[in-house]
């Protein structure tokens, strides 16, 4: 069975929805920002239309069933901060692989915790997922201790595992298990 066509949840201070059209504009200011991308394989947008053509890449791989693109947003405001990616779904070993950014801004501030360790949850419960897994470049530390914090584990260094960028990279590959400790649980 495919991942849900629309899945989303709620917390303290964020929705996390579907990514729309309505996402774009502010998408553009996380996406638009060589900061922020800097650890993405992709380059930062130049333009609303950059975010179009993603949001059509992201909907053709949701139409396969085992993507699904979402966006965090401020419950306050609606306003979008970041996205979820929910990826690679693999019904028969239960497993799902997660991507994440968030805008400037709002870092520090805890909202990516909040936000991830709510789409553990849901991963957990809702889509009976038994495992979840993150690839993250090195370099990216806080990006690793955000996953060491929710209970994932390094469990492997995949060395030279991309290009994009123009250069090759390791990437740090975390997992985490239904029944392992989690904080707040």
């Amino acid at each position: 069975m495919p991942l849900p066509e629309s899945i989303q949840f709620a917390t303290r201070r964020l929705c996390v929805v579907p990514a729309a059209d309505r996402h774009i504009d502010d998408l553009l200011a996380v996406n638009g920002d060589e900061e922020t991308t800097r650890f993405l394989p992709y380059p930062a947008w130049a333009s609303r239309e950059d975010g179009l053509a993603w949001l059509s890449r992201m909907n053709a791989l949701a139409e396969a069933g085992a993507t699904r693109q979402l966006v965090l947003t401020l419950s306050d405001s609606g306003r979008a901060i970041g996205t979820l990616l929910l990826f690679k779904h693999d019904e028969g070993s239960r497993r799902l692989e997660v991507g994440y950014v968030l805008g400037r801004p709002h870092w520090g501030l805890g909202y990516m915790r909040e936000a991830l360790a709510a789409a553990c949850e849901h991963a957990f419960s809702e889509l009976s997922c038994r495992r979840l897994e993150a690839e993250v470049n090195p370099d990216n530390i806080a990006s690793c201790r955000l996953l060491e914090r929710l209970g994932f584990r390094q469990e492997g260094r995949l060395r030279q595992r991309w290009t994009a960028k123009g250069r090759s990279y390791d990437t740090l590959f975390y997992g985490l298990l239904a029944d392992d400790p989690r904080p707040g649980r």
